[in-house]
């Protein structure tokens, strides 16, 4: 896998280490709160990083495609697990619990 340099910080790290930076650090629930949805913060990140995400290409290889294939399964794998741990929350909140030792007023 070959290295990227990051122009701003002028320093070689893998190409994958610099995504999560950067998208660590991009500002996307701004964006939420404006009312845009996931896709159209994605498009505004690669939009932003155009220009850093075009050297990226520019130095790929079969290992950084297998890599690119085994964080998009990952990623997958994590956003399926969210929304089982989002089915089972609003499962929960609906269960009630009912004391059958307290007897029924009349």
């Amino acid at each position: 896998m070959k290295k990227f340099i990051n122009k701003k910080f002028n320093k070689r790290e893998p190409w994958f280490k610099w995504l999560t930076r950067e998208l660590n650090s991009y500002e996307a629930f701004e964006n939420f709160d404006l009312g845009k949805n996931p896709e159209d913060v994605a498009e505004d990140f690669i939009s932003k990083n155009e220009i850093s995400i075009s050297e990226v290409f520019d130095s790929f290889d079969e290992e950084d495609k297998d890599t690119l294939e085994q964080f998009l399964k990952l990623t997958e794998c994590e956003l399926h697990v969210f929304k089982i741990l989002e089915k089972q929350l609003a499962l929960r909140s609906k269960v009630r619990f009912v004391d059958f030792q307290k007897k029924i007023k009349s």
